[in-house]
């Protein structure tokens, strides 16, 4: 059995949290205490979010005055590859003494004319207050929208294409290696005109990543693991009510939030469609349960 996890850039770095590295590798080794079980049964390949950290590098960069320009969101999402797969590596090599481990730059392909580029929806980067918020719209022409309680800034999410280097990671998870890939839904590149892939600026949903690597390896589960526990009807209420099984269509009734809850459904549902068996979304510490069909949000085609 071929499992594709996604865990969520919210799971690795907690709301609320601050950027510590220290907070974000005691994170990765408790996500890798639920995932390790998995890799000892299973062939296990793991993509993560990077929205918390990516954020965090974007302001870093803006912030420098020896830049004449902040560096680019593709180059930021390739380093967040380096730094979160590098602690998912070491997490999952500790947890699985004698199993190959390796992480790899891994590089997504969307269409450079995508309508996505002009309506950002994707979330990165910590929380603000609203006077905050405005100031940061102002002074750095960032898009920012209510997300909760807070307000984040958003940037464009196109569609993923294609994965790159998606022959590598099959025949190394054929082999019996764990794979981290398509960390923060991949470096974004799209084709020039003379057909060289060249990075562009934006954050693919690493979700929308996930089901297209899960498809195309073939995989029999997608698990999607988050900060919450299910799909839950009622989000951001008083009285939430967690959704343990439903289908794609009832789900999306619920107008869940696009920059959040509402991809994971999408991604969902182009798994199933693409003949996949499992589909689920759910809390990264119970993602066992979750494959189990015992913790959860079920996805029904």
């Amino acid at each position: 059995m071929r499992i594709v996890a996604a865990l969520g850039g919210n799971a690795l770095l907690r709301r609320g949290q601050r950027a510590e590295h220290t907070l974000q590798q005691q994170n990765v080794r408790r996500a890798v205490r639920a995932l390790a079980p998995l890799a000892t049964e299973y062939e296990l390949v793991v993509v993560h979010g990077n929205g918390p950290q990516v954020g965090m590098l974007a302001l870093e960069s803006a912030a420098d005055r020896d830049l004449d320009q902040p560096y680019p969101l593709d180059v930021l999402v390739a380093e967040t590859q380096g730094m979160i797969g590098y602690w998912l590596a070491e997490a999952l090599s500790a947890a699985l003494p004698g199993r190959e481990v390796v992480t790899l730059v891994t590089r997504t392909v969307v269409d450079g004319n995508d309508p996505a580029f002009a309506r950002p929806v994707k979330f990165i980067g910590p929380g603000y207050g609203e006077t905050a918020a405005g100031t940061l719209a102002a002074d750095r022409g960032w898009t920012l929208r209510r997300d909760g309680r807070r307000w984040r800034r958003v940037v464009p999410s196109p569609e993923p294409v294609a994965v790159v280097e998606r022959p590598v990671i099959a025949r190394l998870a054929a082999e019996g290696v764990v794979v981290v890939a398509g960390g923060g839904g991949g470096v974004p590149v799209a084709a020039g005109d003379d057909g060289t892939l060249r990075g562009v600026e934006a954050v693919v949903d690493k979700d929308l990543t996930a089901a297209l690597l899960a498809g195309e390896l073939k995989a029999d589960a997608l698990l999607l693991l988050t900060d919450v526990p299910a799909v839950l009807r009622g989000f951001g209420t008083a009285h939430p009510e967690p959704i343990a099984r439903a289908s794609v269509a009832q789900l999306r009734a619920l107008g869940l939030p696009e920059g959040s809850m509402a991809p994971k459904v999408d991604a969902c549902g182009r798994f199933l469609a693409a003949g996949g068996s499992l589909a689920a979304i759910g809390a990264l510490h119970e993602a066992g349960a979750i494959l189990a069909g015992t913790a959860g949000t079920r996805v029904d085609p």
